[in-house]
C-alpha cells in the first residue's frame, strides 16, 4: 500500500518542476527508504526524471548518513561492541571465511567502515593499551593504513571495509574532499572571470580572521536588490538540517564579519530554506555570472 501512495505522488504534474519544494524533497527521501539500499540512485533518477543525479546522490548520501550516525550511537556501547568483536574472533574458527566484517555490517546495518573502526578500536585496547581506549588519531591512521595493523587477518578485514564503503571511511573522505575543492576551484575562476578583486581562505587566515568563507570580495556585488560582500561554496545539497548547521556554525559568523552574503548549494537546496534574503543571506545553486550589478566608483 506504502508503494502504491508513493506511485500516485510520483505521477503528479508536478513531477517536472525545477524547483525544490519541500514536499518534493520528501518524497524523494520517502522513496530512499522503501528502496533501503545503498545502490537505488539509478531506479530513483528514473522517477524523479527532473532532478539530476548528483542532486539525488547528495541526497541519498546526507540521509544515509544520519541514519548511521543513529544506528552507531546505540550500537556503540561497551556490551556491543564486545559481542561484536567476539563474533568476528569466533567467525575467525573458520578458515573459509572471508569478509566477515562485510557480512556482519550488511546483517546489522550498520556501514562497513563504522564496523571496522569499532572492531579495531577494541582490538587495540586489548592488544596494546591494557583496556583503554586507543587515541583517535591512531585510529585514523590505521583506517587510512590498514598494513600498520599487527594482526595480518583483521588488516585485511579492515581494508575490504574501507574499499567498500562508498560513504564512510578514509577514501570516501577525500573523494568528498576532493569534490568540494573542485566546485571551489569553479567559483573562484566565474569571480576572476568577472573582473572582481577577492580574498580566499588562505589570505584571509594571514590577515588573522578565524572565520572565513571561501570568497570575500574585495568590492561588493548586488543580486536581486541584495549586497554581496562573501560567497560561500557547498557542493552538496542543502536541506534543513545541514542548512540550519551550516547558519549556526558558519553563516552568521559571517554575516557578523563582513555582512550580508551568498552561499551556492551546487546540487540544489530547498526553497522553503531562501528566507533570510532580508537578512543578509542568499542561497543560490549556481553563481550569477550575469545577473549582477557591479559597484561603481
Amino acid at each position: 500500500f506504502k508503494y502504491f501512495k508513493i506511485l500516485v505522488c510520483f505521477c503528479s504534474p508536478f513531477i517536472f518542476v525545477l524547483d525544490m519544494k519541500l514536499d518534493y524533497y520528501r518524497e524523494i527521501v520517502d522513496l530512499i527508504h522503501w528502496y533501503g539500499t545503498r545502490d537505488c540512485i539509478e531506479c530513483i533518477s528514473k522517477v524523479f526524471t527532473g532532478v539530476p543525479k548528483k542532486t539525488l546522490g547528495s541526497i541519498f548520501s546526507q540521509d544515509y548518513q544520519r541514519q548511521m550516525k543513529k544506528i552507531h550511537y546505540k550500537m556503540h556501547q561497551a556490551h556491543t561492541v564486545r559481542k561484536l568483536y567476539n563474533r568476528y574472533l569466533d567467525s575467525l574458527s573458520d578458515k573459509g571465511n572471508k569478509n566477515i566484517l562485510l557480512h556482519i555490517a550488511d546483517e546489522i546495518g550498520l556501514a562497513p567502515a563504522l564496523l571496522a573502526r569499532m572492531i579495531l578500536e577494541r582490538h587495540l585496547s586489548i592488544n596494546q593499551y591494557d583496556g583503554e581506549s586507543a587515541p583517535r588519531l591512531v585510529l585514523t591512521q590505521f583506517m587510512k593504513q590498514p598494513d600498520m595493523i599487527d594482526d595480518i587477518t583483521l588488516a585485511r578485514e579492515i581494508q575490504s571495509c574501507v574499499l567498500s564503503d562508498d560513504q564512510y571511511g578514509p577514501i570516501t573522505d577525500s573523494i568528498k574532499h576532493s569534490i568540494g575543492w573542485e566546485y571551489e576551484f569553479m567559483l573562484k575562476k566565474r569571480v576572476e572571470e568577472m573582473e572582481i578583486p577577492y580574498l580566499d581562505e588562505d589570505q584571509m587566515r594571514l590577515k588573522g580572521y578565524d572565520k572565513t568563507p571561501d570568497v570575500k570580495l574585495e568590492v561588493p556585488i548586488a543580486y536581486d536588490g541584495h549586497v554581496v560582500n562573501w560567497v560561500e561554496s557547498k557542493a552538496s545539497f542543502g536541506d534543513e538540517e545541514s542548512h540550519k548547521g551550516y547558519l549556526k556554525d558558519q553563516f552568521w559568523s559571517y554575516w557578523n564579519r563582513f555582512g550580508p552574503g551568498m552561499v551556492i548549494y551546487w546540487f540544489g537546496f530547498i526553497d522553503e530554506l531562501d528566507c533570510n534574503r532580508n537578512k543578509g543571506i542568499i542561497l543560490m545553486d549556481h553563481f550569477p555570472i550575469e545577473d549582477f550589478v557591479k559597484m561603481d566608483p
